[in-house]
């Protein structure tokens, strides 16, 4: 396995977990997860912080900080859910993932712009957030709600832990695509990718751990 890969090889890579092995999606999720909650539980110990936020798009990005979220919640710690989308909106394993917490009782707020002040609040408030907005597929400049939750991220004192790549960074060239969460730690899955250590990734990643998702290609 390369130490560095693009974002086809790590699509490929998802692609051979499912089809040569017969992963299901849902247990790379957890895997992603789980590593998540460790390392944001070693930031709350270490860095001796309280309040965790998660902030979640609607796709497998967003599935992996809501699987975080559960493992987190065994661990004693109840985190603050906010999605950048309708729950009605989410769909396949990340609706997987959200309505098992949902009948865990945990609340899951809905960012839209009526609420986004309060939305502010609770982020400035918290200790640690862990970024579960966008994934490794964005391309396009980072608009609308997701810019305004990447801003208020940026201007907290948190911890901040992104979920394989801060959102907003193209993880094959290392641009900021308009505007990019600035990760204390950057918790990323197989491989480091391309974009992690070229143009401005580096500054965005912060300090960049690498997690296996349960199979060795």
């Amino acid at each position: 396995m390369k130490n560095i890969i693009s974002v086809s090889q790590a699509r490929e890579i998802d692609n051979r977990m499912r089809e040569n092995f017969g992963v299901p999606c849902l247990v790379l999720m957890e895997n992603a997860g789980r590593s998540v909650a460790e390392e944001a539980l070693k930031a709350l110990r270490d860095k001796k912080r309280t309040g965790v936020v998660i902030v979640c798009g609607k796709g497998n990005n967003g599935a992996d900080g809501l699987a975080a979220c559960r493992h987190l919640m065994c661990r004693g710690i109840k985190p603050k859910i906010f999605l950048a989308a309708k729950i009605s909106q989410v769909r396949g394993e990340a609706r997987v993932n959200l309505d098992i917490l949902l009948k865990m009782k945990q609340k899951v707020v809905e960012v839209n712009n009526k609420n986004l002040a309060l939305v502010r609040r609770s982020i400035l408030e918290s200790g640690l957030i862990i970024d579960a907005l966008l994934g490794i597929g964005i391309k396009r400049e980072v608009r609308g709600i997701f810019r305004d939750l990447i801003n208020i991220i940026n201007v907290s004192k948190a911890y901040i832990i992104a979920v394989d790549v801060p959102s907003g960074l193209d993880a094959d060239s290392g641009k900021a695509l308009g505007c990019c969460v600035k990760a204390d730690k950057t918790v990323t899955f197989v491989a480091k990718k391309q974009g992690m250590i070229s143009g401005a990734g580096p500054e965005y990643c912060g300090r960049v751990i690498v997690r296996d998702l349960g199979v060795k290609i």
